[in-house]
């Protein structure tokens, strides 16, 4: 269907054919509306087709014909509820960094009389559904849409490079390449290379960075039960890999500071070991020294993979500031176990816990 449309398309279509599909997928919104509606699907469709189609839309319209670019301008006006005239005038000004106010325009206008006519039509024939379920959606689809450019620009104009997302929402997360060079086609973000800061978040996710794994372990810190639950899954994970790394007599632990239950654990399964924690925070090593005797030496210092030895067994956490791919590439010690998330299974590994999204993985030399 898709190489039947974009055939058809040929010629009409300003920039790219592949244009096609965020046409074509605004038509199947449109149709799942009529279909199935409901208050989630308003939200997610909204947030979707404003950062996606109406966004690319915007810099780069899609047909040669002006009366085609106008006549879709009004169908995406009435498929979101927001005049899209509007949206065009106060996006461009804020590449620019223009506050002034936006001047109504006869577009504008026309837009806005088709949005509310059919919020009029929605009052008067459904009034249930208008009210229990079009404008809650409508009001959390904008909702995910504050959010979205909040986190987008929050401390800095900021990129996510993840594949998933990118392919989902056709290289939006691109973000501060776009906004160097805000006339190149979607198409082409990912060619413009890699600027600035990023974040491992997609835009409405990003919050999850003050989620900081620091501001975890300190909650563990408070409560003796969660303590012990960290220690049980993890002593699991530690007991089934080390058979697998016989005469183990010098482990080094990065970044152990704060809850220590890696020293912990190791100080029982290993007691003939010598155990040295190395973390660059001062402070971390003082709380972790409370959980700890003598017998574990402790280096404030930040542990370079390709310059420090680790011993017969370094073990990597999750919190890990460095190239922890390079890690389980060439292991800084005989043996490496790793913290992951679960999903990255490297060498041998065994879940941690569900819960926690954690696994850990061996390597060795």
């Amino acid at each position: 269907m898709f190489v039947m449309l974009t055939a058809r398309m040929h010629g009409i279509l300003r920039y790219s054919n592949r244009d096609a599909v965020l046409i074509l997928l605004s038509l199947v919104y449109a149709g799942l509306l009529m279909a199935v509606p409901s208050a989630a699907l308003i939200a997610l469709g909204l947030w979707w087709v404003a950062n996606t189609v109406a966004h690319n839309f915007i810099h780069t319209p899609f047909f040669r014909s002006r009366s085609l670019n106008r006549a879709y301008s009004i169908y995406l006006s009435a498929l979101m509820g927001f005049p899209q005239e509007l949206w065009r005038a106060r996006h461009l000004r804020h590449h620019r960094g223009d506050e002034r106010r936006i001047q109504l325009t006869r577009k504008a206008i026309v837009e806005t009389i088709v949005v509310v006519s059919l919020w009029l039509v929605l009052t008067f024939t459904l009034p249930w559904f208008f009210a229990t379920v079009y404008l809650p959606g409508y009001v959390a689809g904008l909702s995910l849409c504050v959010l979205q450019g909040h986190f987008e620009h929050a401390g800095g104009t900021t990129s996510h490079y993840g594949w998933l997302y990118n392919w989902l929402f056709f290289n939006d997360g691109y973000h501060v390449e776009h906004h160097r060079r805000p006339g190149v086609h979607w198409t082409r973000l990912p060619r413009e290379g890699r600027h600035g800061r990023s974040s491992r978040w997609p835009p409405v996710l990003r919050w999850l960075d003050s989620l900081t794994l620091e501001f975890l372990e300190r909650i563990a810190l408070k409560s003796p039960r969660l303590q012990r639950f960290v220690l049980s899954a993890h002593e699991r994970a530690f007991q089934a890999l080390l058979p697998a790394i016989p005469d183990v007599r010098r482990i080094t632990i990065v970044g152990g500071g704060l809850f220590p239950r890696t020293a912990l654990i190791l100080r029982k399964l290993r007691p003939d070991a010598s155990l040295t924690i190395v973390d660059a925070n001062r402070d971390h090593l003082d709380v972790a020294q409370t959980f700890l005797n003598d017998s574990i030496e402790l280096h404030e210092q930040f542990f370079d993979p390709h310059a420090d030895d680790g011993g017969d067994l370094v073990v990597i956490p999750l919190s890990f500031i460095g190239d922890r791919q390079a890690v389980y590439l060439s292991p800084p010690a005989r043996a490496a176990l790793v913290h992951d998330w679960v999903w990255n299974r490297q060498g041998t590994g065994v879940r941690v816990s569900w819960l926690l999204l954690k696994r850990l993985n061996l390597v060795t030399r």
